[in-house]
């Protein structure tokens, strides 16, 4: 991944963002366990695209304005830094809360600068047969049961993390709950939007997850204007790490059927 630049998005928000590679832009945006989460992703698609991938503010030691509390906030200031460098054509993949932030920048894009997206394992809205795991609840080894369809082989034991690397675990679970907690986890007012999002949208979804199920993918998919769900076996909330091959495979077809230079025929 290329050096970190700042880009001003406001005069108090610094935006914090790594880009690489030429072409069409794609904006990948991370979940709760910070930019590392999509690190691979974003070397992947770098090589036949424009990739950007933001820190979101709060994380990683990134400032993050008092103002700044919920995920609307942040799918704003995205869309008006894409404004701001006149960028078209985009592609916004978002895995986690950045799924959930993928989808409140589409319901809000009136200039028409994203033309396809991608969410994997998003939060953001809520079935009411299966609610969010409450993930701040879970202890470490219940986080890793939750999140990984191979737990063993991805669980950290805090024991073994450094003081900096404990420090910036908790200052990102407190950024997120600044983001996420009131309500919990989603938008009441979402799902019934994003049937006005006519742009071809990605579900991507870990068959093993269980912070957000699948069940979360067949809603989205269902609730957008053109919604595709897919399931990845043997992966858990973080696909793009567990089964990587099967995951880009998946995004990058979508990244070929959208977009303004595609062959794609629009849906009546």
């Amino acid at each position: 991944m290329s050096a970190d630049r700042t880009a001003t998005v406001y005069d108090d928000l610094p935006l914090t963002l790594s880009e690489a590679g030429t072409g069409r832009p794609v904006l990948i945006l991370h979940g709760g366990g910070g930019r590392a989460t999509v690190a691979g992703l974003a070397e992947h698609l770098s090589r036949t695209a424009h990739t950007l991938t933001p820190v979101h503010p709060g994380w990683d030691g990134t400032p993050r304005p008092e103002w700044l509390t919920g995920i609307d906030d942040l799918a704003l200031a995205y869309l008006h830094h894409l404004h701001d460098r006149r960028l078209t054509d985009v592609l916004v993949i978002g895995s986690s809360l950045g799924g959930w932030t993928a989808a409140e920048m589409a319901v809000r894009d009136t200039a028409g600068i994203i033309t396809g997206l991608v969410l994997i394992n998003a939060v953001g809205v809520h079935v009411e047969a299966e609610p969010i795991t409450d993930y701040f609840a879970l202890d470490p080894r219940g986080a890793a049961e939750h999140t990984w369809h191979d737990p063993d082989r991805y669980y950290r034991d805090p024991a073994a993390l450094s003081p900096d690397e404990r420090a910036t675990l908790q200052a990102n679970m407190t950024t997120m709950r600044a983001l996420t907690c009131d309500p919990y986890m989603h938008d009441p007012k979402l799902r019934r939007r994003l049937g006005r999002v006519r742009q071809p949208a990605l579900l991507l979804w870990g068959e093993s997850d269980r912070i957000v199920t699948p069940a979360y993918g067949a809603a989205y998919a269902a609730a957008f204007g053109d919604g595709r769900f897919a399931v990845i076996p043997e992966a858990g909330h973080l696909p793009q790490i567990e089964q990587p091959e099967a995951t880009f495979a998946l995004i990058d077809d979508h990244f070929s059927r959208t977009g303004t230079h595609s062959s794609r025929v629009a849906p009546r």
